[in-house]
């Protein structure tokens, strides 16, 4: 889908420099070690995900799976299980999102009051369910509401703030550029951009021109690109189109979980490191014991999802990737990792089973 934006009215303050890729950025009163940050997806960045992507090297700010504000607020575990870090486990912001203020005020508040120092408001996520609420992507439909709503969290808390969002609801309401500008002016520390619409949901190709926009919107808070970012050429043409101050990549760390090495290395003149057939091995591993650590049990139906994912990059042979979608203990997922050490390089498909296997119908059943 071809969205063309409008020209830009001129800011009455000049425009910052171009960013500074080799600086590190800051982002409010938090400064981060690496300009590449760790999307929020729903179900896959936990606290597991998050601490095994760490500890390849490169990310910079990773923010939690999107958590309901209300649910926080009550005490609901799964909502607790969301939010659980490590210290190890930073930067960290921690999305929240809902329809109504009062919880998200609350939320917010309930978060620094537990030591989390940075907060993230979801008005991207395209879900029926959520949308429904009156939340995610829908809060991009009422400018004068979204306002209220970022500027009483802002003042509530003394954490930096953020927002994600799309470029708007659909082709005919683009309404990214604007709402970044009444964010900065109520004191958003930073906004990332998913160059689609809601209406797009996860299908057709980023509008780089759409972020761009947003860029050129705001004074000086750093606009964070994301979207459609899976190797270094992307990034980079990310970066030179949009001018954006940062990349936020989600499904892309999923396929290729060494994306935010490589693009550490690349920025740093270094020869790209691709991982070796230990590494990866080592990589499955640790994950599932990372989410074993957290989970117990659950674990096995939980890892579950990641199969499709990484199968063509761990280069899992097919059948045994099946067996990574099923199995029901620890040591059966043991002798399924030795199995997979064993026939490494065997596996037919260089396409990962979730690219393939992707929601069928409208967005609005999602």
């Amino acid at each position: 889908m071809n969205i063309e934006f409008p020209p830009m009215q001129a800011t009455s303050t000049p425009k910052a420099l171009k960013p500074n890729w080799s600086e590190p950025l800051r982002i409010g009163d938090r400064t981060l070690p690496a300009r590449y940050c760790l999307a929020p997806l729903a179900g896959y960045t936990q606290l597991a995900f998050r601490r095994v992507i760490r500890e390849l090297g490169g990310l910079g700010l990773a923010t939690t799976d999107l958590v309901l504000a209300t649910h926080l607020l009550s005490g609901h575990r799964h909502s607790r299980e969301l939010i659980a870090t490590h210290p190890s486990d930073q930067p960290l912001s921690i999305q929240i999102f809902g329809g109504s203020v009062g919880p998200l005020v609350e939320s917010a508040k309930w978060l620094v009051d537990h030591g989390y120092e940075g907060i993230d408001l979801n008005m991207g996520c395209p879900m029926a369910k959520v949308n429904g609420a009156g939340g995610g992507a829908r809060l991009m439909c009422d400018a004068v509401s979204a306002r209220q709503l970022v500027a009483a969290v802002v003042q509530a808390v003394p954490v930096p703030v953020t927002v994600k969002m799309r470029l708007g609801w659909d082709r005919d309401s683009l309404t990214a550029p604007q709402l970044a500008r009444d964010f900065e002016e109520e004191g958003v520390a930073a906004i990332t951009i998913h160059g689609r619409t809601r209406q797009q949901g996860f299908q057709g190709t980023v509008n780089l021109e759409g972020i761009a926009a947003t860029v050129a919107a705001v004074k000086s808070i750093p606009i964070i690109g994301n979207g459609d970012v899976r190797t270094i050429a992307e990034a980079v043409h990310m970066r030179k189109v949009t001018q954006c101050a940062a990349i936020a990549i989600g499904r892309g760390a999923l396929l290729d979980p060494w994306i935010f090495r490589k693009l550490s290395d690349a920025d740093a003149g270094r020869p790209i490191r691709e991982p070796t057939s230990a590494e990866q091995i080592n990589f499955l591993g640790r994950h599932f014991e990372l989410m074993t650590e957290q989970h117990g049990e659950r674990s096995c139906v939980l890892f579950r999802k990641f199969a499709a994912w990484y199968g063509a990059r761990l280069g899992i042979p097919e059948e045994l990737e099946q067996r990574l979608r099923l199995f029901e203990s620890e040591r059966e997922f043991a002798e399924i990792v030795d199995q997979i050490r064993d026939q490494q390089g065997t596996r037919r498909s260089t396409i990962a089973t979730a690219l393939i296997k992707v929601p069928n119908g409208p967005v609005e059943r999602w």
